[in-house]
């Protein structure tokens, strides 16, 4: 077992939050790396490994898809950096995404986190033909973040939800509390959403459930039977949330969208590729592999051919 892991997760242990490394491994499932490789709060000035351009996040893409990433988690910015929701530098980077790492999933961001209307939020739903995404994220709840609310109204959750199923675009539900499970439930009801699920779990972050193992412990039995999970920590408490997730069987999300560093004492400045290839070679080194392309799809439910077939038409009429 990595002795520099160790050392890293030291001060979680230290705290009193729990000791990952004591958690008796579930090894069945080979593990899925979803990897947030952009989001809308960083910028080039805290981490210029950070990937904006089209070109920065299919190469930053790549590199992670080699590392082990299966799922990649996208936001736009727009010339200056900021976050937009316009639509194409979707259009210029998922298909490029799609050639250069055959079978990933694509997760595209409806947060509400900046932008407020209905309108800007489900731009990206109704991208079309090789742009078009499998997933989105869907943000079950209303929160605090350090120094702003991210506000996610019943209505809203519910209009987004409608949309990916008209679209045929599969949600993936985004969790910072145990309520927003609950919500889910209501919503499989109501037939907005449909089975099988799979949670990203967030811990970590002020004004959220906190990053203690017992928080995750709990959001981990209030799922509903059968869904699939990942989770991760914000800021510092990502590697200890990641770790302990990979012991129990689950998935993970990692990336410079959710802490830039790959210490906690924020001496080294992280690359999306190091952060994925770090977790994956723990992995390996327990004995649960990351899984392929195909298997990640096959346990999260999707069509193993659709992003190929896809490609494979648009080319086809170009020709």
């Amino acid at each position: 077992m990595s002795n520099e892991l160790i050392k890293e997760i030291s001060w979680y242990v230290s705290q009193g939050f729990g000791d990952p490394f004591k958690i008796k491994p579930n090894l069945g499932a080979p593990l899925i790396i979803n990897a947030a490789l952009t989001g809308m709060v960083p910028s080039k000035h805290d981490n210029p490994h950070l990937p904006l351009s089209a070109e920065e996040i299919i190469s930053d893409s790549v590199k992670c898809f080699n590392a082990g990433a299966r799922i990649f988690h996208l936001h736009a910015r727009d010339k200056d950096g900021e976050p937009t929701y316009e639509t194409s530098l979707y259009e210029e980077v998922v298909p490029e995404i799609k050639r250069c790492c055959p079978g990933a999933v694509i997760c595209i961001t409806t947060s509400g986190r900046k932008f407020k209307a209905f309108e800007q939020r489900s731009a990206v739903l109704s991208l079309s033909g090789a742009a078009k995404p499998e997933s989105a994220t869907l943000t079950l709840g209303s929160m605090n973040f350090s120094k702003q609310a991210s506000v996610n109204a019943p209505d809203m959750i519910k209009s987004l939800a409608l949309k990916m199923k008209e679209n045929g675009i599969k949600p993936e539900l985004e969790v910072f509390e145990v309520g927003m499970i609950n919500f889910a439930a209501f919503l499989e009801r109501k037939g907005f959403i449909s089975k099988p699920h799979y949670f990203n779990l967030f811990l970590g972050s002020l004004g959220t459930m906190p990053g203690r193992l017992k928080d995750l412990d709990y959001m981990i039995e209030t799922l509903p039977e059968g869904s699939v999970w990942g989770a991760t920590g914000i800021g510092k408490f990502q590697l200890p949330i990641n770790i302990a997730a990979i012991f129990k069987g689950g998935h993970v999300r990692v990336g410079l969208e959710d802490y830039i560093y790959l210490d906690h004492e924020k001496k080294r400045l992280a690359t999306n590729e190091a952060l994925v290839k770090r977790l994956a070679d723990f992995a390996g080194e327990i004995g649960r592999p990351v899984a392929t392309p195909e298997q990640a799809r096959s346990i999260l439910g999707y069509d193993a051919a659709s992003d190929l077939s896809e490609i494979e038409k648009v080319e086809a009429i170009a020709d």
